[in-house]
């Protein structure tokens, strides 16, 4: 079990969340997948199982069919979608680096919903963009999920925001940054001071936004649940 992606102080308590509730339900490929994961040397940016699990009540919530999904890895949030979503749902899923996407690929095509995803090997901005500049895109997304490179996050929240249906749903993971958003500067260590300052940013940011409703939920390293009002 991986505690590091957990926010709450005693491990026992997250251990006993992840044996009571978590793990039981989560389907078999899920797990499959973490295991597939656990070996590569960047494993920590898989996806909390826990917040997985939200994640698929906030997609059966929405009746969500057609999503975006920002920030792949090896894909174990990206399977947990497509294996909420219906057997004619879409996820248009971004990502730079195709191979991390190929490591989860074989479990993908052994749980049968690789035909749900369509994969685009690009930076996500320009993805993104592209995806606003077809009209009938906006406004047609049920959900969105983004776990890529943190500082454009509020780029991506824009372009999202034109994307998404009203009442559709974004995800916003890492947005309390191992817990450094509440601590003096002085004690956070050098290298985790920018996102940090990101982190802060990006919250405030999303807590003035008047068109969406909001929630920070601390799932994993930060799970931050916004809905489009208008």
């Amino acid at each position: 079990m991986d505690t590091a992606k957990g926010l709450l102080k005693s491990e026992e308590l997250y251990q006993y969340i992840l044996e009571t509730t978590v793990y039981p339900r989560e389907p078999e490929p899920l797990k499959e997948l973490r295991d597939v994961t656990a070996s590569h040397p960047r494993a920590i940016m898989g996806t909390a199982p826990d917040a997985g699990q939200l994640m698929a009540m906030l997609l059966n919530l929405v009746n969500a069919k057609k999503t975006i999904e920002v920030g792949v890895f090896t894909g174990y949030s990206l399977l947990r979608t497509a294996l909420t979503i219906p057997d004619d749902g879409k996820i248009i899923a971004i990502d730079l680096n195709r191979d991390s996407y190929k490591i989860g690929l074989p479990v993908i095509q052994k749980a049968g919903v690789e035909h749900k995803i369509d994969f685009i090997q690009s930076e996500a901005l320009p993805a993104l963009d592209k995806l606003c500049e077809d009209h009938e895109n906006e406004g047609s997304f049920d959900f969105a999920f983004v776990d890529a490179d943190k500082p454009n996050y509020l780029n991506y929240h824009e372009r999202l925001l034109k994307l998404l249906k009203v009442g559709g749903i974004v995800a916003y993971d890492n947005t309390l940054w191992a817990g450094t958003v509440a601590m003096p500067e002085e004690e956070v260590p050098e290298w985790m001071r920018f996102k940090r300052q990101w982190a802060r940013e990006l919250n405030k940011a999303l807590a003035a936004d008047p068109r969406i409703e909001i929630c920070l939920a601390p799932l994993g390293d930060g799970f931050t649940i916004c809905r489009r009002i208008y």
